[in-house]
Formats: C-alpha cells, sequence, structure tokens
C-alpha cells in the first residue's frame, strides 16, 4: 500500500486520486490531506509509475513546474517548491466522503462506514 500525502494540494486531491488510480490500477482510499493505493490482486505497486501519473496530472493543469513529487519509502510526498498552494476554485463541501480500505464502499457517514467495516470481520 502506498500513500500520497496531498497538503500542498489538498484542493485537486479527490481529481488526482482518480487520474493516478486509473493509471496504476490500483484501489484508491480517502484521507484528511492524502489518500492511499491499494493492489487489486496483492502485487507491489510501482512507485515510479504513480510518480510519473502524479507529475502528469500536474503538468496537465500547469502546475508541474511549482511543486515536486518525492517519495520516502511508501510515501508519496507532493511539496511546493515556490511555497504555492493549490486553492480552491469551489466552495468546499460540508460532506466529506468515507471509503472502505477493503472493499472500497463509499459512504458520507462515519458511523455507516463503521458498521460496514464490522462485516469484514464476521
Amino acid at each position: 500500500m502506498l500513500t500520497v500525502d496531498c497538503k500542498d494540494v489538498v484542493s485537486i486531491r479527490n481529481d488526482l486520486l482518480v487520474y493516478v488510480a486509473d493509471q496504476v490500477a490500483a484501489i484508491p482510499t480517502l484521507k484528511q490531506h492524502q489518500f492511499t493505493l491499494s493492489s487489486l490482486d496483492d502485487e507491489i505497486i510501482d512507485i515510479a509509475a504513480v510518480i510519473s501519473a502524479i507529475k502528469e496530472y500536474l503538468d496537465s493543469i500547469h502546475e508541474g513546474h511549482n511543486f515536486a513529487v518525492i517519495s520516502h519509502d511508501n510515501i508519496i510526498h507532493i511539496t511546493s517548491i515556490s511555497g504555492r498552494i493549490i486553492k480552491e476554485s469551489a466552495p468546499k463541501s460540508e460532506h466529506e466522503m468515507f471509503s472502505c480500505t477493503h472493499c472500497g464502499f463509499i459512504t458520507r457517514y462515519q458511523v455507516e462506514l463503521n458498521v460496514h467495516m464490522r462485516i469484514h470481520y464476521i
């Protein structure tokens, strides 16, 4: 499992997550300021492919020159080079989405996710 730290690019995290997960065929899981990628069949995810996909996405929105993509162990950091942080263009939604780390089930409610996750341990 790989973790991608998105503190400097939180406003594009969701779009980035979808793009990268499609490029490397991985299961994404949202977290507060980051997302994780899990393999579909317990294979190791190629870190170089993930970094390349992140850079491609940043280049596609003309922000590639403002951010560095650095990996350390199984954590990939997207860090601002110039101190620039991508601002949100739309107002922030009040409702966050929660995702099951086992199967990808998505819900808007933390309680519903907790109940759902219990079925994996029955």
